[in-house]
Formats: structure tokens, sequence, C-alpha cells
């Protein structure tokens, strides 16, 4: 069976700027896909390729194992949603979703049927005389993924649909929007510039930077496992420190030796050995909970609720970034001196 769509080589260029630079990713069926980018790396470029808004420079789009490149988008059997929704005010939630379906002349006794179904699926049911003006901002999100699915898309294609949304709202419809596409079965692919949401939905990630893919790979892979200092740093918050890599265990950073696990061509290299804050222990005596511990001194000690994140000055070196769960027996201030410590393992060596 194809693979739903199929990018391979694309490039999309503006007079010298390289918009999209050889992309090449395919994505199964059923599969919820994210591009993760900072803005202006390309992922809104690539998706509105996908959809025939852009016309590529050169490369093939592939959907379902045909080459698309020459149909107009009504043509392509995908649908869309956008950050601005682009929802009809004049028209009540009924209209707004039998317009697609109008357009694609669906016999008139399919429409109200098709139309309460998949209301029911997003949770809007009795909601079809609703006018849009009268709906929340989740409920116009919810309504603007329902008309998209009510023309029965091979491919839905979603651009930053949730970025003008508050945060308690938008981390809500995270976890409904994963739901709802494994409920449908739907292939989903999601741009975004937040890094929290494409981890939590998706079931691959592309990470893309001056209009290339740096990194494709499953939310653990992409978190644990980066390939380089661009997605190490982009993909969450961690610490980089940089040292000459003197043996597939070990890396000299001057002031600190840290042991890691090195590939063996970065041997004789400086690297970059990244370290999350939250896979790193803080406290008096770490002696055997760690292979690397060193002594250093609270920064900055900084309440978050759930949790403590504290910046350690290592003595003679860098400030690292440690967080920890929020327990009153185990709770530093600035000044104090303590001992940070992480295990082998998690010391992620990327090229410097």
């Amino acid at each position: 069976m194809p693979a739903d769509v199929e990018v391979n080589d694309l490039c999309v260029s503006y007079g010298e700027t390289a918009a999209a630079d050889h992309v090449s990713f395919a994505v199964d069926q059923g599969e919820f896909f994210s591009l993760l980018g900072p803005s202006g790396c390309g992922k809104s470029t690539v998706l509105r390729s996908i959809a025939g808004f852009v016309e590529p420079t050169s490369g093939t789009i592939k959907l379902r194992g045909q080459v698309v490149n020459d149909l107009p988008p009504f043509k392509r059997n995908v649908g869309m949603v956008f950050q601005h929704l682009a929802l009809f005010p004049h028209m009540n939630v009924q209209d707004n979703l039998a317009f697609g379906l109008k357009m694609k002349k669906t016999p008139k006794e399919e429409v109200g049927p098709k139309i309460d179904n998949v209301l029911s699926i997003i949770g809007l049911s009795g909601f079809q005389k609703r006018k849009v003006s009268q709906l929340s901002g989740g409920q116009m999100q919810r309504v603007a993924l329902a008309r998209a699915l009510v023309t029965d898309p091979a491919v839905l294609l979603l651009d930053e649909p949730l970025g003008a949304l508050d945060l308690k709202l938008r981390l809500q419809l995270q976890v409904e929007l994963k739901k709802i596409q494994k409920r449908v079965g739907t292939t989903f692919i999601f741009v975004t510039h937040d890094q929290g949401e494409a981890l939590t939905m998706s079931d691959r990630i592309a990470v893309m930077h001056a209009g290339r893919i740096v990194q494709i790979g499953g939310a653990a892979e992409i978190y644990m496992k980066p390939h380089n200092k661009f997605v190490a740093d982009f993909i969450g918050e961690t610490n980089l420190v940089e040292g000459l890599c003197t043996s597939p265990g070990l890396v000299d950073c001057k002031t600190m030796q840290i042991r890691a696990e090195c590939e063996k061509d970065f041997v004789g290299r400086y690297v970059l050995v990244s370290v999350r804050p939250e896979r790193i222990l803080v406290g008096k005596d770490l002696k055997g909970l760690a292979e690397n511990v060193f002594d250093g001194e609270i920064h900055e000690a900084l309440f978050k609720g759930s949790s403590m994140a504290y910046r350690v000055e290592i003595t003679g070196g860098p400030l690292i970034n440690v967080q920890v769960q929020n327990l009153d027996d185990l709770r530093f201030n600035a000044g104090d001196r303590v001992q940070v410590g992480w295990r082998t393992e998690n010391s992620i060596v990327v090229a410097a």
C-alpha cells in the first residue's frame, strides 16, 4: 500500500530564497505527522505545496501514489484547517459544514446525516443551528475541524490551528484532537512551532530548520536522541557543554570530565554534550547515584509549583539548569553548596 503522502526532493524558491530546500518524507495512512520548527523554517510552505496553494520549483508530491503537482487544490482530496479558521460568520454551524459538501455535489439526502455524524465525533451534537458568533474559541476550532472532515478527505492538513487559543484551551484541544484523529482514522499533517504540541500529539515528527528537514522520528526519539545541536536545543530545554571527545566514553570539557556514550566518529573531535534538566540530580551527597557528579553552588532557585528549577554554577565550570520535583525536605536556596549529577546514558553527544 503506498503512503498517503510522499514528498520527494521538494524545493520551493522565491527569488534567491529557498523556502523549502530538498525536502523529502512519507506519511503512512492514518498517521499523525507533524512538521515542527521555528517561524520561517519552511514548514507552512511545504504544507501549502501539498494542498496545491504553492507551486513547487522542483520535486514531486504524491497522494496515495498519484503525482499531484499539476492538480488544482479542489481535485487533491485534501482538507485544510488554518490558524484563523476562515469560518463563514453569517452562516450557522450546519451551513458552514454543508458548504463543502455542496461544492462536492453531495446528494441532499446525505448532507444532514454526514453533518450530524461529524458533529457527534467532535463533541458538538445539537450545535447545527448555533451561529458562529455564539461559539467559544474552542468550539469554533472544532467546527473548523468538522468542516474539513465532513467531506471525507484522504489527508487533513492543519496549519498552526491552535496558535490563537489561550494556553489552557490549547492543552485541552491537543488531547481532543489526537482522540478525534484516532477515531476517524484520517491522515493528519500538522504544522506547529510549539514543541510540546508536537510531542503530545504526533506519531512522528519532522523537525525543520532553514528550509530543510534535520531529523524525523517519534516523539521520544526526537527528544532523547537529537541528531544535532539545533534539534537538541530547539526541542524542550537542555544544557549544552562543549568539549573534546577523547575516547568512546569520555568528553574533556577542561574543568570537568563528562562520561558519555560517544560514537566512534566523534573521538578526537570537539562535540557538545546535551543533558536535559529533568535528568539531573541535585543534593548534598550524590556519591553512588550517578557517574557524572560535580560540586557547585545554587545560583538561582525558582519555585514552579510542582517542581523547582535551579541554576547551579559548577565549580570552575558552566551554569547548569536543573529541574526536580518540589519536595519540602529537598529544597535549596541561592548560595547553597550542592552537588549535581547525572547518569552516563543521559549525556547525549552531538557534533559541535
